[in-house]
């Protein structure tokens, strides 16, 4: 059986006080007696239990994370550099998805209660005056790619519609004029903003999006594919494609490849978030990089800045910086009005900035 707390007691010789006091680094204790205990505690290799010490504590030394999906790069990413962080901290994460249903989510919150310390919650179909009423106030919570808007949480995002932006400009510059774009789920607050994004580029270049270039998807690899075969049906087809994330443009481009379309020659692919898998496609993903192991890691410093400040966040929007990758899926258009379905060697890449 293992040692329970009387025994630790028993073997330092102090009482049980004293061990709780000396395990949970609470209370003064003299040197000698910690020691004591300390050695005692080695002796029978005494773990505390923590459902036990909770109750003491009030504390669960946990942290829950709420993503719409915990399958792909991208979510790992971010509980990567969360887990990072908290590890450092002493604490534990527990991870739950709400598979983007707004019904599932108010479920999964709820579930939380009482099992975590605090919260990082990443729900880009919320509005929050739903989070304010699904989530209480005694929890500290950190949302990531949320809604603007009044709200009592800290919140940080990332600059979804400058990124895109940036990105269809570099089409742009590279001569395409019919940009596609495949856009992400129709509530999500980063996909309207990307969308956003395209629209004003190609509005700001007196450009804009012509009928059946605005092509639906759903972040995943599938829904990229289908994007795809509905691209090869187009007539004409446009010579670039900006996918409202990286998922959907490998999806995108192994059904270009299957059709025999090359890339970029033929026409020009780039994604959204510079996932690690983009640099290693064929050819390499022209994107826009979101540190996504920061942005995890921000969220849970700030949590833990809540957890330090008696679970009062700081209530602050804070936008990171999006960077645009220019790598060998985007080049030149050949010559003017020119359809690259012509063929001719695709320009020289861009360096990676």
């Amino acid at each position: 059986m293992s040692a329970t707390i009387k025994d630790v007691a028993r073997k330092a010789g102090v009482s049980v006080a004293t061990v709780s006091r000396v395990v949970n680094a609470s209370g003064l204790v003299r040197e000698e007696t910690r020691a004591r205990v300390e050695r005692a505690v080695e002796e029978l290799s005494y773990a505390p239990h923590g459902a036990a010490r909770s109750l003491i504590t009030s504390r669960t030394s946990t942290v829950g994370i709420v993503l719409p999906d915990i399958y792909g790069e991208f979510f790992s990413e971010v509980i990567r550099g969360i887990d990072l962080v908290a590890r450092k901290s002493g604490y534990h994460v527990l991870v739950s998805s709400s598979h983007a249903d707004l019904s599932e989510t108010q479920e999964v919150l709820r579930a939380m209660y009482g099992r975590v310390d605090g919260l990082v919650a990443m729900i880009p179909e919320a509005s929050p005056a739903l989070l304010e009423r699904s989530l209480p106030r005694s929890l500290p919570v950190v949302l990531l790619n949320t809604r603007p808007g009044r709200s009592r949480f800290s919140s940080l995002g990332v600059d979804n519609r400058g990124g895109a932006a940036a990105l269809v400009r570099h089409l742009l510059d590279l001569g395409h004029v019919r940009i596609a774009h495949v856009a992400g789920p129709e509530p999500n607050f980063d996909a309207a903003e990307r969308k956003r994004g395209w629209r004003d580029a190609l509005a700001r270049a007196g450009r804009p999006p012509e009928p059946g270039l605005d092509l639906p998807g759903n972040f995943d690899e599938e829904s990229g594919a289908e994007a795809g075969e509905r691209l090869l049906a187009l007539r004409p087809r446009p010579t670039a494609v900006f996918a409202a994330n990286d998922s959907m443009a490998i999806g995108c481009l192994s059904t270009l490849r299957r059709a025999g379309v090359r890339v970029p020659e033929e026409m020009a692919l780039a994604g959204f978030d510079d996932v690690p898998i983009a640099r290693f496609t064929t050819p390499p993903l022209t994107t826009v990089r979101v540190d996504i192991k920061e942005l995890g890691g921000e969220a849970m410093r700030r949590l833990l800045a809540a957890l330090a400040n008696g679970g009062e966040p700081e209530r602050t929007r804070v936008v990171l910086p999006t960077e645009l990758v220019v790598r060998e899926s985007t080049a030149p258009l050949r010559g003017p009005g020119e359809s690259q379905r012509r063929g001719g060697a695709a320009g020289s890449p861009g360096p990676i900035r």
